[in-house]
């Protein structure tokens, strides 16, 4: 548990003593504080727990925290009803298709939805997630003295699941904004929202892991928590011990639409500045390199002579693009950006889409065994795509062939499959069917080198030796296939 910063906030602490009967009567175990009761039984040991008391951090930041309720139209088809006994070809279903209240005309629906969200300034900016209030026509925020106000949408950001609103209210009580990149594995933390409508509901629990990325979400370092979360929660606080706001709660791991035991919460260090964005621009600007990339595993690295497996392999460079036009190279390996190390993908991605468009990035990458720096001046785009959805297995097999048979495509061909490639897979077996290559693969490069002939192809896998990576190009998508030869 991190040390209070905030004297006016006083957490406390409750002490519960728990009594456990040991297995092993030769070991003794001393109770940790004073207080603790010492039974007089020799295998019985009493152990000393705190636990949290969050009654003050929830009368100090629960006025803040707002429930979200939105409507929305929807326009659906109704059938006409089905009458017993008639068949489908009997003249009084035409009777009931066109004068029953249920004809097949289109008809205007209105549903509803429940969300939560917290104020982060006194004249009425509310921060919630994107998907609370997508599509809505009306949204009402309702605070917990009762208030309701009719909230306007300054601007969402779907990649980051952000919204901010305003309400046409004044000296509003405000949430406290901390540090997430403070945040420990471990630590306490509480949230607050609206769970299946039940305003200003409190859970708690800890911190499981940090920087989780999730299926479609390639931007957001999500925290993890075993916070119990539901629908409703959705865009509600989540609370450090010193009463301050480090994640917005967005989503669950669910198989029955309920909680299961993890919750993810965006970090408030990202949340805020797309805050920012959305005050100022009405929308998030990100930076582009033009590049798609792959992670980099084991047999990656032993093909690209790398110490570890680390970074992000580029797969395709956009001709003309940021990444093109600063001379970066097709199997280059991306270790830092601007400084910063770059341990997988969503790292990179992260970074990428972190920097102004315009602004000038510094990057090291890992090029035909050495190192090398690359300046590159970023554009502004939407998204970076990563492949690593896509990777193949690292298996090899035990076969002592390749089991690669190519050939050469034609002009035709190659514009109708949009590829600049000349060789496509005809047939795998042995490795490099172990290894992930299948028919229909166009290959594009051994390692980083292009290659454009059977012959080349062949002298390649010569001189690479036991590793290589293939480059193939698979339904539109560009991905390092590691190859690894057995011993002879």
């Amino acid at each position: 548990m991190r040390p209070m910063s905030m004297p006016a906030l006083a957490i406390s602490l409750t002490m519960i003593v728990l009594t456990f009967v040991s297995c092993d009567k030769q070991s003794t175990v001393l109770p940790t504080t004073a207080n603790a009761a010492i039974s007089s039984v020799s295998s019985a040991v009493a152990v000393s727990v705190a636990l949290p008391n969050f009654t003050a951090l929830v009368k100090k930041e629960g006025p803040a925290v707002i429930n979200i309720s939105t409507t929305k139209k929807v326009r659906e088809m109704l059938s006409f009803p089905t009458v017993p006994g008639l068949t489908p070809d009997d003249p009084f279903n035409e009777f009931f298709r066109r004068f029953a209240p249920g004809d097949e005309s289109p008809r205007d629906f209105r549903t509803k939805s429940l969300g939560s969200g917290f104020i982060v300034s006194s004249d009425g900016y509310v921060l919630t997630n994107a998907h609370v209030v997508e599509d809505a026509d009306e949204v009402t925020v309702r605070l917990t003295d009762q208030r309701e106000f009719m909230a306007k949408v300054i601007g969402t950001d779907k990649r980051s699941d952000i919204a901010l609103l305003k309400i046409p209210a004044k000296d509003l009580p405000v949430v406290n904004i901390g540090d997430s990149s403070k945040l420990e594995v471990g630590e306490w933390v509480a949230a607050i929202g609206s769970p299946f409508g039940f305003t200003n509901s409190v859970s708690q629990g800890i911190v499981s892991a940090k920087g989780r990325s999730l299926p479609g979400e390639d931007i957001v370092p999500f925290i993890q928590t075993d916070v119990p979360i539901n629908p409703g929660n959705s865009g509600g606080p989540l609370f450090n011990m010193n009463g301050e706001v480090v994640g917005v709660n967005s989503q669950i791991y669910s198989r029955s639409g309920g909680y299961m035991g993890l919750s993810f919460a965006i970090p408030i260090d990202l949340a805020m500045k797309v805050k920012g964005e959305l005050l100022k621009h009405g929308k998030v600007r990100r930076g582009r390199l033009g590049i798609t990339v792959q992670s980099v595993g084991a047999e990656h690295a032993k093909s690209f002579e790398l110490s570890k497996a680390s970074g992000a392999l580029i797969t395709s460079v956009e001709k003309g693009g940021p990444a093109d036009l600063a001379g970066i190279e097709i199997g280059d390996i991306v270790l830092k950006f601007n400084g910063k190390d770059i341990a997988s993908t969503d790292e990179l991605v992260r970074e990428v889409s972190d920097a102004a468009p315009g602004s000038s990035a510094k990057l090291q990458v890992w090029r035909h065994g050495a190192s090398k720096e690359v300046a590159a001046r970023l554009s502004e785009a939407e998204s970076e795509r990563a492949a690593q959805k896509h990777e193949p297995r690292n298996k090899a097999s035990e076969s002592g062939h390749l089991g690669l048979a190519v050939r050469e495509l034609t002009h035709d061909e190659q514009r109708a499959l949009h590829t600049d490639g000349f060789l496509v897979v005809e047939e795998v077996t042995g490795v490099a069917a172990e290894s992930g290559i299948q028919t229909g693969d166009i290959i594009i490069a051994i390692n980083s080198q292009r290659i454009s002939s059977i012959r080349q192809l062949r002298a390649e896998l010569v001189k690479v030796g036991k590793h290589a990576a293939v480059l193939v190009q698979r339904e539109g998508n560009m991905i390092f296939i590691p190859l690894k030869f057995p011993d002879e």
